[in-house]
């Protein structure tokens, strides 16, 4: 196992008892490859452990390609993981089947990305959000109507809006439908995947603002997924970075944004433009792309890139380890 042990980062966030506990997981795609179709595998996720508690936000950052809307989907079971073990509440639902994972699919929501694509354009957004509930059986009728109608007051869309279609809506709007709809079900963690990354900066504001809001008032988790560290810092608690299919660095937001244990988390901080045209950025950029996760470098996967690569780098892979409290980093040379 890569990661440093779960047990541990749970006690690091000094939230409650865990709500998800992801323990070396990995997601492997199979391809193929030539005339003879050579199977070969693609290590979309490798080895990824971290725990979340209740009312906690884990931030889930690095370079698009790295992983992290597999990481979220395996954790849905939207995709089926390879290795490693889901658990929520204490209860391992890795291998669940579908009838079994049903329950679960109560306790675990998601926020797309796209807020359009995301909601079907021949339905009205009342059907929209209430056919969770409908399709778990806890309501129907005018009690569905209603719980509907709690939902968009409380995301701050109009109940008059409910017999519209989503194409009548904006983005920010569109993107409120999708939270209300993830709320439908109170569930106990939602993964948001780059939730804002497709609205106007002012927006962006507005619908991480409700988010907040939400789980100060219903003690929700967040898995928040997002290559804007802006974004990330300012709703996060904690924040796991991921590098080709790992987590290189797993910290406080506080650390990683003032003291940043791993070159690649280093890069990322430094290419975030700073708004003073008087501060001359001195921290070396990233040079080239990443790497191909189908054949990724041995040893430590960032040495093709990393500015301070020694040999042992090329050939041992680092361990997760603690160098400061609550700070988790896979470099050698920490």
């Amino acid at each position: 196992m890569i990661e440093t042990p779960v047990n541990a980062q749970a006690a690091d966030s000094g939230f409650a008892e865990p709500v998800l506990v992801v323990d070396a997981l990995k997601k492997h795609f199979p391809v193929k490859r030539g005339f003879f179709g050579a199977s070969e595998q693609v290590m979309a996720v490798d080895g990824v452990s971290f725990a979340i508690g209740e009312g906690e936000t884990l931030g889930l950052v690095g370079e698009s390609g790295c992983g992290k809307s597999t990481v979220g989907r395996a954790i849905l079971r939207l995709i089926e993981p390879t290795e490693g073990s889901i658990r929520i509440a204490g209860r391992d639902i890795t291998r669940l089947g579908n009838r079994e994972m049903r329950p679960f699919r109560r306790e675990l929501q998601i926020i797309f990305q796209d807020p359009f694509s995301s909601l079907n354009p021949r339905m009205t957004v009342g059907d929209i959000v209430g056919e969770p509930l409908r399709t778990h059986h806890l309501a129907s009728g005018r009690a569905c109507e209603a719980r509907v109608a709690q939902l968009f007051d409380r995301v701050g869309l109009a109940r008059a809006q409910m017999g519209s279609y989503p194409h009548q809506f904006s983005g920010g709007q569109r993107q409120r439908i999708g939270i209300a709809r993830a709320l439908a079900l109170n569930p106990k963690l939602i993964v948001c995947d780059e939730p804002v990354s497709a609205l106007d900066v002012s927006i962006q504001a507005q619908v991480i603002n409700l988010l907040m809001d939400l789980q100060r008032d219903l003690r929700l988790s967040y898995l928040f997924i997002s290559h804007n560290l802006a974004v990330v810092e300012h709703i996060s608690h904690r924040i796991a970075v991921m590098y080709l299919g790992r987590i290189v660095e797993y910290a406080g937001k506080a650390a990683i944004f003032t003291r940043p244990g791993h070159p690649y988390t280093e890069a990322l901080l430094s290419a975030v433009p700073v708004p003073d045209p008087k501060i001359k950025n001195t921290t070396r950029a990233l040079q080239g792309d990443v790497p191909s996760p189908v054949h990724p470098p041995s040893g430590c996967h960032f040495h093709t890139r990393c500015p301070y690569v020694v040999d042992r780098c090329k050939v041992e892979t680092p361990l997760l380890r603690e160098i400061a409290p609550g700070q988790h980093v896979a470099c050698h040379l920490r």
